[in-house]
């Protein structure tokens, strides 16, 4: 069992915590977080220690990480501690469900998240701290850049890019051989036709509420 620490004390990190247990050879032996986020000394019955001194008690020659954090400020946050840990020489784990669907030679950077029910199609290339929440389907010749998430049922068809730090949202689908770029936040159910501008948010209309109330549906 290849010994881990985790950063993060949320519900991510939590959830990475059950799937390395549950699903790998890498044990968890403790978690990390900035000092000012360190509420208690103990998560999920193991140590929390500052993350401005965790290389004293689990040095990086002897420990590997998993930076465990959401796409807060469009996965600005998760880079940021990724770098910080790597700067402190930490090598990086990659977690890939047992259960994701994919073929042999598949493209998998560091410090990325893959969960169950994702089918990766061949010739994917996912970069460096991705987030693959899970049941998507990531098509054939697709690139995933450095520092996406990508939540899930969604559809990522054949040639996709997904340029670095983008987040594409619950049931999203984007059409064949598209250019999502860099920093872009694709709403749930968007549907994308046409390569996407920089920065730029999508969405598309939320449902609305009928003037009429549901006892008076006929056929239903």
């Amino acid at each position: 069992m290849q010994p881990v620490i985790i950063f993060g004390t949320g519900n991510i990190a939590e959830i990475a915590h059950f799937y390395l247990t549950h699903d790998s050879n890498y044990e968890v032996v403790a978690f990390t977080v900035d000092r000012a986020y360190l509420s208690a000394t103990r998560f999920c019955d193991l140590p929390v220690i500052p993350f401005e001194e965790v290389e004293n008690s689990y040095p990086p020659q002897d420990f590997e990480m998993l930076v465990a954090l959401s796409y807060s400020k469009v996965n600005q946050v998760r880079m940021e501690k990724y770098i910080a840990a790597k700067d402190k020489g930490y090598p990086f784990i990659s977690y890939l469900s047992s259960k994701a669907t994919t073929w042999p030679d598949i493209s998998i950077g560091e410090n990325c998240f893959i969960l169950e029910d994702n089918t990766i199609q061949p010739f994917v290339e996912i970069g460096n701290n991705v987030t693959l929440w899970s049941g998507n389907h990531i098509g054939h010749h697709v690139k995933i850049r450095d520092h996406c998430f990508i939540s899930s049922h969604v559809v990522i068809s054949g040639g996709v890019e997904v340029n670095q730090n983008s987040f594409i949202g619950v049931n999203a689908t984007i059409r064949d051989h598209i250019k999502i770029a860099e920093k872009c936040v694709i709403g749930a159910g968007s549907i994308i036709m046409k390569d996407t501008e920089p920065n730029g948010v999508y969405t598309t209309q939320y449902a609305e509420l009928a003037k009429i109330p549901s006892y008076r549906l006929k056929k239903i």
